[in-house]
């Protein structure tokens, strides 16, 4: 059984406020986790509830956040998230940098005092959506990954995310952890009861492993982007560096390495930055040489002619595109847990 995209983000709007979130944060919440599921990034969609519902039962993220700003310039700003979920200080943040961007041709924003935000190419796609280029970074909740030469976890997955605007509706949208997957997919592995892929995982001798439950149950550890030393898992640790510098140095977050990190609720930190191409050249001639190259690119010659080559963005629009026609699967272990936590709260279930 299929279910409309509007069906699962009343669902998660319901759940948040039945957690005493108000509405205006919950449907900020719900927009971007319906957006992740809706462009096939289960990791970081509906399934985030049950992480959030462990969180909030911990009080390790705050439903009632109260959001700050506490320093802000024409071309910048500093927010505190107030210990809740890192969404809607997120959309604060980006909203910020694009408007400031628009009247002073760049801008960068940073919060800290926040929590998981969800997909960052959302955020990228706001910028590009507005004609501007597009830049997030955050660090994460969990501790996994070992620096290369390591066999202790000291990083997290630190994803980041590019956007360039092209074509209409078609931009150049990047979004990747600095690892080998996003943390989510190897926990979605690991509710459904299924093996990891060789190359994912490490267990707790650094070794390899296709049991994702080393990595949920906290004994293990995931691979840096390149996976091993020889595969040029340096590259995975320095974007990571890149990105703790940029979202939690320059914030004011807690470190990834301080041995509180994992403890302190509303620990994250989270940096955007909007560019107005109009700085260089003609907006409009800048968009026609993103396009061109993006289009360049998919008509490179394909090792199977059945799978043409596309550019970041294209498999998530693709993806988007067949889920707003088809509908989305929620898979059954995860729907029993998702039931499960809208009875408890209270919540009307949506997802039949």
């Amino acid at each position: 059984m299929t279910i409309r995209s509007e069906a699962i983000v009343a669902q998660i709007e319901d759940v948040l406020v039945g957690w005493t979130m108000s509405p205006a944060p919950a449907k900020v919440v719900a927009e971007v986790l319906g957006w992740a599921d809706l462009h096939g990034i289960e990791s970081h969609g509906i399934s985030m509830l049950t992480m959030y519902d462990d969180w909030r039962r911990a009080g390790r993220v705050d439903m009632q956040a109260d959001i700050a700003i506490l320093r802000e310039t024409p071309v910048s700003a500093l927010i505190d998230g107030g210990g809740g979920l890192g969404h809607p200080p997120a959309h604060l943040a980006m909203t910020m940098a694009i408007d400031k961007a628009k009247r002073s041709g760049m801008a960068a924003v940073s919060v800290r005092h926040s929590s998981h935000y969800g997909a960052c190419g959302y955020y990228t796609a706001m910028a590009a959506e507005a004609g501007l280029i597009g830049i997030t970074t955050t660090t994460t909740p969990g501790v996994r990954v070992a620096p290369t030469g390591g066999a202790e976890g000291k990083l997290g997955t630190d994803p980041w995310s590019f956007s360039a605007p092209g074509d209409e509706g078609r931009p150049f949208l990047l979004d990747m952890a600095t690892t080998t997957v996003a943390y989510g997919k190897i926990r979605n592995k690991a509710n459904e009861g299924l093996s990891a892929p060789l190359g994912w995982v490490l267990d707790e001798a650094g070794g390899p492993s296709t049991d994702p439950g080393v990595v949920v149950g906290g004994k293990g550890f995931q691979t840096p982007l390149g996976g091993t030393a020889d595969g040029s898992s340096h590259k995975g640790y320095g974007l990571s560096m890149m990105v703790n510098i940029l979202s939690s140095c320059l914030s004011g977050a807690d470190l990834v390495t301080d041995p509180a990190h994992t403890q302190r609720p509303g620990h994250l930190g989270h940096f955007f930055l909007a560019l107005d191409p109009g700085l260089f050249r003609n907006p409009a001639d800048v968009r026609g040489d993103v396009a061109q190259l993006c289009d360049d690119l998919r008509a490179t010659r394909p090792i199977d002619p059945a799978k043409p080559v596309m550019v970041a963005g294209d498999p998530e629009r693709a993806m988007a595109e067949k889920r707003r026609r088809d509908g989305i699967v929620i898979p059954d272990g995860l729907k029993a847990k998702l039931k499960a936590i809208a009875q408890d709260t209270g919540a009307v279930w949506r997802l039949n």
